[in-house]
């Protein structure tokens, strides 16, 4: 059912399992697993989101261990999974959820509050001129507006996402609709 265990599907069992919080450290080897099940299964990218939301959402202000290791199998996701999956992560409802995480309520660690200004940033570099995409582009503009300082993403020390291209240090050019 729609209310069901989103860990409970094959892409959500590894995504629990590779966010545990007692882990040292990111399982790699499992983060590239749910990136293989993401690209080669019809249900991936949908439960992969899923069960990424549902683990931010019980996890924030309880367990920034767990939010970290969320975030980062979602990096990983976004720089090896295809099409399919950056649809969804795109979507202004998610990254809006993504930026709820560190409002001031939640009083996130500066670690949270850096990782999550950078993923976004770096999806704008990547997506921005992807119309399909631009859900992540309208939340960057109105952080913007509301004056949220991003940090400079390095984009040649970043690894590059799916379809790299020129780093250009320069303003984002305004979207084109």
């Amino acid at each position: 059912g729609v209310g069901g265990n989103p860990f409970s599907t094959p892409v959500g069992q590894k995504i629990e399992q590779a966010t545990d919080g007692s882990l040292a450290s990111e399982n790699w080897a499992l983060n590239m697993e749910i990136c293989d099940l993401i690209n080669e299964t019809e249900e991936g990218p949908k439960d992969a989101i899923k069960a990424i939301r549902r683990r931010l959402q019980q996890s924030v202000g309880k367990n920034y261990t767990i939010v970290m290791f969320t975030l980062t199998v979602l990096e990983t996701c976004v720089k090896n999974c295809g099409k399919r999956f950056h649809i969804l992560v795109c979507n202004k409802e998610f990254i809006s959820e993504l930026v709820k995480l560190i409002g001031p309520k939640n009083g996130p660690p500066t670690a949270v509050q850096e990782k999550v200004l950078s993923l976004i940033q770096s999806w704008v570099d990547a997506f921005h001129q992807h119309q399909d995409l631009n859900g992540v582009v309208q939340v960057y503009q109105e952080l913007k507006i509301k004056g949220i300082e991003f940090p400079m993403t390095d984009l040649d020390s970043m690894a590059p996402i799916h379809t790299p291209k020129k780093s250009v240090k320069s303003e984002p050019e305004t979207v084109k609709t």
